[in-house]
């Protein structure tokens, strides 16, 4: 007897529900009616004949079946995604869907005015921003180009190192008229630092890295948040004194505190399936970013 392959459909329903833990959340989210989704799950449970959620009191948990299902679901999603993409493509390939992710900082602060110019140039373009900061959607191909931090091990990705993004720790004057500069790193204790919730990657690298040894502790961050956008907002309104990268520091002629005992450069590297090398859209794209991107590191020294 044949096996009844279930349809993209199917995974796509099981994919929403177990990333919004609800069949309401995830029926909003496709724009389906809940019974619908519902019925989607039930036929893939029994076309595959195993149970893939259970109820808990946040809502839908995946069982051990359906969270290694889930995996799999993710890689067919950006297989699918990539050939929507490469279907995008004209004849010419200087039209078409280009996705790059890079980190919320990036993102929301240097790819808006690069975009920009490359709109200017290739019209036919569309381009879908994912911030995203893991290698893992570029080896999926959630992606086609990423900017990352590091440079990846995986021998399926090319890299292109970019330069160094330097940071150091900036306030507003309106911030430094009212309370003053540190002098010190005893002095900065007793002002309002901001910083990380948790203990993300960049908030290691400032620990090893920083010069004079200054330590970057939770518990001495009066606002505390994982947004680098919010971060940055923040010291831009004066709230206090906080982590920039030096480009952007100096286009919001922000002051910089501390330059001897708090200084860090961050490698920016630009990264791409090896397959899509060929892919001349997208190598259009991936050589705008590069030239763009390599002047702000010079410009970030």
């Amino acid at each position: 007897m044949a096996f009844d392959e279930p349809g993209w459909d199917l995974y796509r329903s099981f994919l929403a529900v177990a990333s919004a833990g609800s069949l309401s959340a995830a029926a909003q989210a496709l724009d389906m009616t809940q019974p619908s989704l519902g019925r989607h799950v039930r036929q893939l449970e029994a076309k595959l004949g195993v149970v893939l959620f259970t109820r808990s009191p946040r809502g839908l948990a995946l069982t051990e079946a359906g969270a290694e299902l889930a995996g799999h679901a993710r890689n067919m999603e950006a297989a699918a995604g990539a050939l929507r993409r490469a279907a995008s493509a004209g004849q010419d390939g200087m039209c078409g869907v280009v996705r790059i992710s890079c980190s919320e900082l990036i993102g929301g602060e240097v790819m808006p005015a690069i975009l920009t110019e490359l709109r200017r140039r290739q019209p036919g373009i569309v381009i879908e921003l994912s911030l995203s900061d893991t290698t893992d959607d570029l080896l999926r191909k959630d992606a086609d180009i990423g900017v990352r931090r590091l440079r990846p091990s995986q021998a399926a990705l090319v890299a292109r190192r970019l330069g160094n993004f330097g940071v150091g720790l900036y306030a507003h004057r309106r911030y430094l008229k009212e309370h003053g500069a540190p002098s010190t790193l005893a002095e900065l204790q007793r002002h309002t630092v901001i910083g990380f919730d948790r203990e993300l990657p960049a908030l290691l690298d400032m620990r090893r890295g920083a010069r004079g040894g200054v330590m970057y502790a939770r518990d001495k961050f009066a606002l505390r948040t994982d947004s680098a956008l919010v971060r940055l907002a923040a010291v831009r309104a004066g709230y206090g004194i906080g982590v920039y990268q030096h480009a952007l520091a100096r286009r919001e002629r922000l002051v910089r505190v501390l330059p001897d005992a708090c200084a860090l450069d961050m490698e920016a590297w630009l990264v791409m399936h090896e397959d899509l090398r060929a892919d001349r859209r997208v190598r259009l794209v991936y050589d705008h970013l590069f030239e763009a991107l390599a002047a702000f590191a010079t410009d970030n020294s």
